[in-house]
């Protein structure tokens, strides 16, 4: 049984295409205006690293911002319940998952199948999603990757930033810059502001059990770091923690088929 995943958001999409429970193949690449290309794109990627065709696959799910727009799934589910299935995947013990996308991150708590019992959302404002880290990449001129090391290189002292408002905390960087802060500093301030953001987050959905955090952020040891020290626990993340909703969704995708066979016999 071959079955595919397809997580399109707001800054990437992704395809995971699983054979039984078994990975053949993932692919990552940034979203472009049209979502249902970027669909199909980051499906080919996938469907030539793993040596198939589109008629190989048993079944797709879509997942993510952009899920209603993929013309060839056979299904979408939200990207909630997906991140919650493809952390269970990855760390069966999970009970806490903090997803953090493009434009907002998400406390997602689940049973002990995987199961979605609570979740919340950050509000409208960039500041509570990876979002806010591109942006301050760009005021600092420094690439993303090198973000968290540099911000736990404090300087002098870390440099406050508003953890409520993007554009308030762009206008307090400038400042700080004009003022001849260190770079580093002011990227500390900005890892824990947004680590603030989203320990407010979690704690509304109860901060307990083994935790998952999925999305780009998870590479930003800066965040990271500050995230695990806030709510006492030692993060699990998976070796790309950009594709666990797409894992999500092709495990859905092996489960809505096998229920279906079932049926048939």
């Amino acid at each position: 049984m071959i079955t595919a995943g397809v997580d399109v958001g707001s800054l990437t999409g992704k395809t995971l295409i699983l054979k039984d429970n078994e990975i053949l193949s993932w692919s990552l690449i940034s979203t472009g205006p049209d979502s249902s290309e970027t669909a199909k794109e980051a499906t080919d990627i996938a469907l030539k690293e793993a040596g198939l065709s589109f008629d190989d696959i048993d079944y797709i799910v879509s997942t993510g911002y952009g899920r209603v727009v993929v013309p060839f799934s056979d299904k979408n589910i939200t990207e909630i319940t997906c991140h919650a299935k493809g952390a269970y995947w990855f760390f069966p013990r999970v009970r806490l998952i903090l997803d953090m996308g493009g434009q907002d991150c998400k406390g997602i708590r689940c049973d002990d199948t995987g199961k979605v019992t609570n979740f919340a959302m950050n509000d409208k404002c960039a500041a509570g999603a990876g979002r806010s880290m591109e942006i301050m990449s760009g005021l600092l001129d420094t690439p993303l990757a090198e973000m968290g090391g540099l911000s736990l290189d404090i300087k002098n002292k870390l440099a406050p930033l508003s953890s409520t408002c993007v554009v308030f905390a762009r206008t307090e960087v400038l400042g700080y810059l004009h003022e001849g802060t260190h770079k580093n500093d002011v990227l500390a301030g900005a890892c824990e502001a947004l680590a603030d953001r989203v320990y407010t987050l979690l704690k509304r959905v109860g901060i307990e059990g083994d935790f998952v955090i999925s999305g780009g952020i998870a590479k930003n040891i800066g965040v990271v770091k500050r995230i695990e020290q806030k709510v006492g626990l030692k993060a699990n993340i998976c070796f790309e923690p950009q594709i666990v909703g797409a894992l999500g969704a092709a495990v859905f995708g092996r489960e809505i088929l096998g229920k279906k066979t079932a049926k048939k016999k």
